[in-house]
C-alpha cells in the first residue's frame, strides 16, 4: 500500500507541476511541432526570433529529430519525485542532482566525458560537467552516509547514488529512453521497499509526452530520477549489493567516458 501511494504521490505531484508550468509558460507553438529552418542558430539553438512551445527559449530545445520540446518534465519530475520518495538522504540526493543538471541544462557546452571537464577544470575554468561532477558526487556521498551505518557502505552507496544518476542521464539520448529506464531499473527495488516507487511514478506522469517528443526530461529530469533510483537501491541492499551494484555502475561510466572520447576523435 505504501508502495501504491508513494508512486500515486509522484505521479500527481509530477503531472500538477508540469501542467502548471505549461500554463503559466504562454506557449506560442504546440510541443512538438518542427521549427522552422530560420528560427534555429547555426549552432542549433533558438534564435532570438524563434518562437518555442513554452513562449520562452530557455524552456526550450531541438532535439534529435528537430522538433522543439520543452524542458518543463525536468523539474516536474525532480520536485514528484522528490516529495513522494518519504526519504530525505534520498530526496536531498535528488534535489541536488536536479539543481546541478538544471545548470548543465542552462550553462552546458559541447564537451563531453569526465576527462574533457576534468582537463578543463585543470585549465581554470569550471565547466558545468565539472559542476555536475563534483555537485552530485558529494551530495551523493553525503545522502549514502545517512543511509548506512558502516563507512565502507556509506562510500559505496554514494558511489551507487552518483552512478545511477550518470547512467540514468548516459542513456537519455532518444524521446522516452530515461524514463523508461528509470522504470525498468526501479521495478526490482519495489521488492525492497517503497524508495522505488518515487522515481517511477515521476517518470510515468510525462513518459507520454517524452513519447510523443512534447517534452524532454534534460539533465535536471534524468539526473533527479537516476539519483532516485540510486537511492532506493542503495537503501534497499547491503555490502555485496551495493559492490554489485557501484562495480556495473562504474563499468557504465568507463564506458560512456570510452564512447564520448570515440565520438570527439572522429568528429575531430
Amino acid at each position: 500500500m505504501r508502495r501504491l501511494a508513494s508512486f500515486g504521490v509522484a505521479a500527481g505531484v509530477t503531472r500538477a507541476v508540469y501542467e502548471g508550468l505549461r500554463r503559466a509558460s504562454g506557449g506560442h507553438r504546440p510541443a512538438g511541432e518542427p521549427l522552422p529552418v530560420g528560427d534555429l542558430s547555426p549552432s542549433g539553438d533558438l534564435s532570438s526570433g524563434g518562437l518555442s512551445p513554452s513562449g520562452d527559449p530557455r524552456w526550450t530545445r531541438t532535439n534529435h529529430a528537430g522538433r522543439s520540446v520543452d524542458l518543463f518534465a525536468g523539474p516536474a519530475t525532480a520536485l514528484g519525485a522528490a516529495v513522494g520518495s518519504g526519504s530525505g538522504p534520498v530526496a536531498f540526493a535528488l534535489l541536488a542532482a536536479a539543481a546541478c543538471g538544471a545548470y548543465d541544462d542552462v550553462k552546458g557546452d559541447h564537451r563531453r566525458g569526465f576527462r574533457a571537464h576534468l582537463a578543463a577544470l585543470r585549465d581554470g575554468e569550471v565547466t558545468s560537467g565539472a559542476v555536475k561532477l563534483l555537485g552530485i558526487g558529494a551530495a551523493s556521498l553525503a545522502a549514502g552516509a545517512l543511509l548506512k551505518e558502516r563507512p565502507v557502505d556509506k562510500v559505496l552507496a554514494g558511489v551507487v547514488i552518483a552512478g545511477s544518476a550518470h547512467l540514468v542521464n548516459l542513456v537519455d539520448v532518444r524521446p522516452g529512453r530515461a524514463g523508461l529506464a528509470v522504470l525498468a531499473l526501479g521495478a526490482p527495488g519495489l521488492l525492497r521497499g517503497s524508495l522505488a516507487a518515487a522515481p517511477m511514478g515521476a517518470a510515468a506522469a510525462v513518459l507520454g509526452e517524452d513519447l510523443g517528443e512534447r517534452t524532454m526530461l534534460g539533465d535536471t529530469g534524468a539526473h533527479a530520477l537516476g539519483a532516485a533510483v540510486g537511492g532506493a537501491i542503495a537503501a534497499g541492499n547491503g555490502r555485496f549489493g551495493l559492490v554489485a551494484h557501484a562495480a556495473g555502475l562504474v563499468g557504465a561510466a568507463a564506458w560512456g567516458e570510452w564512447d564520448a572520447a570515440s565520438r570527439a576523435r572522429s568528429s575531430g
